[in-house]
């Protein structure tokens, strides 16, 4: 892998991406409830599982400190990247640490609206603008040419682009921004379930696609599962397996792996 590659698959991984797959089913949103609390800390892990190219399934896990705040008639979440665990080879965690020691331990803050439907940065352009200086300093005192590489791609990145890696973990714990939860029905390339459990609601989507396997396009299986917590709108747990059918349907392989989950305290 070159340097170059492996950055950008640092970046994917912040961005918590799926393996690119053909237009997805179109889904509507179902109305969630918002009201996250204001009284207590948590903890958001998100762990990413994707096969190497010796076909070795290897883990990433962000583990972010939350806190949310009332202000106005929103709201304003507050998160801490405290630290990422990683069994993968060395360039490829060297790539993904160069990408995350400007963001650890610092706090970036989220405006989010009313009903959970919108979410801000707050300050973007500053952020963006400490971690291109951070990476750039890493690059200049250590003379590593992958962080000059990384803060030119940072830096090239489209403003939209930048926010989706930056807000994409968040929105996907709040239920009203979460696009990707739909309702239970069935669609084009699709079925949709949900079950209610309590103050719990859990919706699972499968989907059936293809994917690029080389230069062969193989039937893709996407298991999707999201629970959300009714009296908050967060989204508690979410696990997407990606799975490979084997030539003639003879089983599946996981080639991909996303579990994100959302616990109560430090």
């Amino acid at each position: 892998m070159t340097a170059a590659g492996a950055l950008f698959g640092a970046l994917l991984l912040l961005a918590a991406q799926p393996l690119p797959t053909g237009d997805a089913a179109p889904t509507a949103m179902t109305h969630f409830h918002f009201a996250p609390p204001v009284d207590r800390p948590m903890t958001y892990r998100v762990t990413t599982r994707r096969i190497d190219r010796d076909g070795v399934l290897i883990n990433f896990a962000l583990v972010y400190a939350l806190q949310w705040e009332r202000l106005g008639r929103g709201y304003r979440l507050r998160a801490v990247l405290q630290r990422i665990d990683s069994d993968a080879r060395q360039e490829v965690t060297r790539a993904l640490t160069l990408m995350l020691e400007p963001l650890v331990g610092q706090e970036i803050s989220y405006l989010v609206a009313p009903d959970g439907g919108r979410v801000d940065l707050v300050d973007p352009d500053g952020l963006w603008e400490r971690v291109t200086a951070r990476i750039e300093a890493a690059g200049t005192e250590g003379g590593r040419s992958e962080a000059r590489q990384l803060a030119q791609i940072v830096a090239a990145l489209p403003e939209a682009e930048r926010d989706r890696l930056a807000t994409a973990d968040i929105r996907a714990l709040i239920a009203p921004a979460n696009g990707a939860i739909p309702v239970a029905t069935q669609g084009a390339g699709a079925s949709v379930s949900m079950r209610h459990d309590g103050s719990r609601q859990t919706f699972a989507k499968v989907e059936r696609e293809s994917a690029a396997v080389g230069a062969t396009a193989r039937p893709l299986e996407i298991d999707n599962l999201w629970t959300v917590d009714a009296a908050t709108g967060l989204v508690v747990s979410e696990h997407r397996q990606s799975w490979i059918v084997e030539p003639d349907g003879n089983g599946r392989r996981l080639v991909e792996e996303r579990v994100r989950a959302l616990e109560t305290g430090p």
